[in-house]
């Protein structure tokens, strides 16, 4: 019985944490259009915030609630760095951030993701993200936001503008050092994965 309940809530579709990445996935057109259509930075930079923040319900939902599905660990990843790349992408075109600063970072997650998704189609065990891949992204959620505001009609878009640097310069180093220690991690749960599977044919 408990064997089919936990088989039941891997397959589940309809959870609570789901329904929350498919929210923050919809609400990345209108953050554009905020941008672009709009013109409304301060509303965009708000919008990007409140996505950043929520950044961690869906999976605290999943874990404290005991909603974990298997198409939560695709699609959770998948709105992250969507997130990142739509919010960056977009800040980097309007201009409101540092070109090197918005590359450093985009280069950085599309290596990760492209890494990632071989790693897992080679038979690779799910990687969990490190505290220094957290507190990296952490900062930098916080930074861009705070880059867009500063180039916005906020009476705080000044302090708006030191803030991204204080939030963003030791999100863009904790970033990079996850990085660094990604590839041992990487290579150790593609091991494993292996082998798990390997059992599993001798044991089928």
């Amino acid at each position: 019985m408990r064997g089919t309940s936990q088989n039941e809530r891997g397959s589940a579709i309809l959870t609570l944490p789901n329904f929350i990445s498919l929210v923050r996935l919809s609400c990345l057109p209108i953050f554009l259009y905020l941008l672009f259509g709009r013109e409304n930075r301060a509303a965009a930079a708000w919008l990007l915030a409140a996505l950043g923040a929520t950044d961690w319900v869906d999976g605290y939902i999943a874990r404290h609630w005991n909603q974990v599905s298997d198409l939560g660990k695709i699609l959770d990843p998948v709105a992250d760095r969507l997130l990142f790349f739509v919010g960056v992408g977009g800040i980097l075109v309007d201009g409101s951030v540092p070109t090197w600063f918005a590359v450093m970072v985009l280069v950085r997650e599309g290596v990760v993701a492209f890494t990632t998704v071989t790693i897992a189609a080679l038979g690779a065990r799910r990687i969990d993200v490190t505290w220094w891949g957290k507190a990296g992204t952490f900062g930098l959620m916080m930074a861009f936001p705070l880059f867009l505001a500063s180039h916005s009609t906020l009476g705080w878009h000044e302090a708006a503008g030191v803030f991204a640097w204080v939030t963003g310069i030791p999100g863009l180093v904790l970033s990079y050092i996850a990085w660094a220690l990604y590839a041992p991690i990487a290579l150790r749960a593609l091991r494993e994965g292996r082998a798990a599977r390997q059992e599993q044919g001798r044991a089928s």
